[in-house]
């Protein structure tokens, strides 16, 4: 299998180089994306594959269920690096619809250590329990809950003293929660986003940008 990675490789990086001759010289020469992506580690929704983009215009972080957690010193890296190096000024969290993390959060099954990393989404099930239950079906209140984690991980990202700090020396950086239909193959934007002077951290309020 290795040797077919391999051979399928070789047979991308050629094709690329006769329909774009300068792709790769192009990409060597700087890192300068436009978005900053943290998404889901679900093989089926590569981010520059689903938003239609090179990979030298989107930086990504992807976890199990895209969640945003505040100890996690991977994403806050990426997400500095992303702010304060590459100056990225659009940030996406995107979750997607048949989320496995979601769907093993509202299992009542041990997981090993995924049960650390998605007790955030247990929470959200349990302070919306009320509008969870109005679903019909749990495919839909799944559904449901991973919109949701996607409005708690926008909310998350802009409590971080990262974006905190972007804003107050007025870097103008937006972020914005999406979700994925792997079914369909598009992307539905949650109308979450949230832009400088609409958050403020002491009373976690958010003002959708227009």
């Amino acid at each position: 299998m290795l040797n077919d990675l391999l051979a399928r490789n070789e047979a991308w990086s050629k094709q690329r180089h006769v329909e774009e001759p300068d792709y790769f010289t192009r990409l060597a020469t700087l890192q300068a994306p436009e978005f900053f992506w943290i998404g889901c580690s679900d093989s089926g929704v590569p981010a520059n594959v689903v938003a239609g983009l090179d990979p030298g215009e989107v930086f990504v972080h992807r976890n199990v269920a895209n969640i945003v957690h505040s100890s996690d010193m991977n994403l806050l890296s990426a997400l500095e690096f992303a702010v304060e190096a590459l100056q990225v000024r659009e940030i996406i969290v995107c979750g997607h619809y048949g989320c496995g993390g979601v769907k093993a959060a509202t299992e009542d099954l041990p997981h090993g250590l995924a049960d650390h990393l998605l007790e955030p989404v247990r929470r959200l099930a349990r302070a919306y329990a009320v509008d969870l239950g109005r679903e019909p079906h749990l495919e839909a209140r799944r559904y449901r809950l991973a919109e949701w984690n996607v409005v708690e991980g926008v909310r998350r990202v802009c409590e971080t003293p990262i974006l905190q700090r972007a804003w107050e020396r007025g870097a103008v950086v937006r972020v914005h929660g999406l979700i994925y239909g792997l079914k369909y193959g598009c992307l539905r934007d949650l109308d979450c986003s949230i832009g400088p002077g609409h958050f403020q951290t002491g009373h976690h309020s958010q003002e959708a940008v227009q």
